[in-house]
């Protein structure tokens, strides 16, 4: 794949979509929510931690702190109670209550809806604001890169980079906007149920003949 061109790389990442798109008709995110501001949450709370532990979480957490104004009122030993599974608890509560509080005092309450706006929350980075914007308002605005997207993205030869921001300033130029937020899905159920970190199932691949990385 070293010398692929652009026109040829983007054709290739089509077919992949679309064979994984077949494979995972119902990839979605992982991270239960109802609306922006649980997205938001779980977001935050899922750094460095699995998904179903985070589901496992939030359901008291949003009993207790409902909306930003009650999470943005509360004490930060209640909330690092609620979350200290999670790891890192007491720096994701400290954000959990700032990120509250900045949505209530410079929002009106209300999630915002801009990638600037969004991750000048505390808590929030780009993968998070790319997380909200792409599954709670339908805004694609970016890719957002987990460690399976980074990994089946350079095992695909879609990339050679190895930073997040690299990783996905490349995938933008060879998926279509509109595929953006579905392809981290897919790319994250793929690597979950089938290219895994060290035993890659190349022989149950979907795409073992457009993966330069395939064994068989």
């Amino acid at each position: 794949m070293a010398r692929e061109s652009l026109t040829r790389k983007r054709e290739r990442a089509a077919e992949i979509f679309d064979r994984l798109h077949e494979e995972y008709p119902d990839a979605h995110c992982a991270l239960d929510h109802r609306n922006p501001y649980e997205l938001t949450v779980a977001t935050i709370l899922s750094a460095q931690c699995t998904d179903a532990r985070v589901n496992k979480v939030t359901p008291a957490l949003f009993d207790r702190y409902p909306d930003p104004e009650s999470l943005a009122g509360a004490r930060q030993e209640d909330v690092e109670e609620l979350v200290h599974s999670t790891g890192f608890f007491r720096n994701k509560a400290k954000n959990l209550i700032g990120m509250a509080d900045a949505v209530v005092d410079e929002h009106g309450g209300e999630i915002p809806r801009t990638m600037e706006e969004l991750s000048a929350l505390p808590g929030v980075g780009r993968k998070t604001a790319n997380v909200v914007l792409g599954n709670a308002f339908g805004i694609d605005e970016g890719v957002v890169v987990d460690t399976h997207v980074k990994r089946l993205a350079k095992r695909m030869g879609l990339t050679r980079e190895t930073s997040p921001v690299k990783v996905e300033r490349d995938l933008v130029k060879i998926f279509p906007r509109e595929r953006w937020t579905l392809l981290s899905h897919l790319l994250i159920f793929h690597g979950r149920e089938v290219c895994d970190a060290r035993n890659p199932r190349c022989e149950r691949c979907v795409v073992s003949d457009l993966c330069p990385s395939s064994r068989v």
